[in-house]
């Protein structure tokens, strides 16, 4: 062993050297950690100070296709998150006390189930620039496959089992070649709308009259007439997919009162 005095060995200097590298990794991985969702905030909008120590300065990220610029971390909070948004109230007066909606429609409230994130308002791009996200009369290149069941002109119907209209576009990934939603001509509510249904919150059923249908367990068939919409009719952004998915999922515990409830 090659000794640099009497008392201290090369060995026993890279040792050193690799507990001080690895202690300044895990500083510097901890203060990155810190870009999203730092400083802490409460569930009543109380946001913790800035550290001095472990907050790490703002950092630009320049989002693709010109849709500006990011900086993290960032004061700027989930404006779904802001206490004057929020449409319900905490159920015990105590911090970490659940929320609950207290609105004739829980699932436009932005609570439990029905939380949604405040994403960009605007589509998921390909690489090119194009939507990601389109309805199948947009892309030509794009059919049903072979031996599968047309979606289109099909019913659907709610867990009530009302019908809600019926299927008028699918609109599909283009990047992973996946239906994402189904589009739905509503027969339902003051007048006819244009709504989008997730994929995975359908089901195909045949009932008694042969003639399939899209079993849609989240919601009611009159509830359809209140989905979130998209800005534009071939379009829909990461912000409204973000809300149409959360109306879906706040369904499965407020579409029925029943359905909050114990089951025993």
């Amino acid at each position: 062993m090659v000794e640099i005095t009497g008392y201290i060995d090369v060995a026993q200097v890279t040792l050193y050297v690799f507990w001080v590298f690895f202690a300044g990794l895990i500083f510097y991985l901890q203060r990155e950690s810190r870009r999203e969702g730092f400083p802490l905030e409460d569930d009543a909008g109380n946001k913790d100070g800035a550290s001095w120590l472990f907050t790490p300065a703002p950092k630009a990220f320049h989002l693709a296709h010109g849709h500006g610029v990011v900086l993290a971390p960032s004061d700027k909070g989930d404006a779904n998150a802001d206490p004057a948004n929020l449409k319900g109230a905490q159920v015990g007066q105590f911090s970490g006390a659940p929320w609950q909606p207290d609105n004739e429609m829980p699932m436009l409230d932005g609570i439990g189930p029905g939380s949604w994130t405040a994403r960009a308002n605007v589509p998921d791009m390909l690489h090119n620039g194009a939507p990601k996200i389109v309805p199948m009369r947009e892309d030509a290149t794009i059919t049903i496959a072979e031996g599968d069941m047309d979606p289109r002109g099909l019913r659907v119907v709610g867990c009530d089992s009302i019908v809600a209209g019926r299927v008028s576009d699918v609109w599909v990934d283009r990047m992973e070649h996946m239906i994402r939603f189904l589009e739905i001509e509503t027969e339902v509510g003051d007048a006819p709308r244009r709504v989008l249904v997730p994929m995975n919150f359908v089901v195909v059923k045949t009932p008694r009259d042969r003639e399939k249908v899209f079993y849609v367990h989240a919601i009611t068939g009159e509830q359809f007439a209140m989905v979130p919409g998209t800005q534009k009719v071939s379009e829909v952004t990461l912000l409204e997919e973000e809300k149409i998915m959360a109306y879906f999922g706040a369904g499965l515990l407020y579409a029925t009162p029943e359905r909050q409830e114990a089951y025993l």
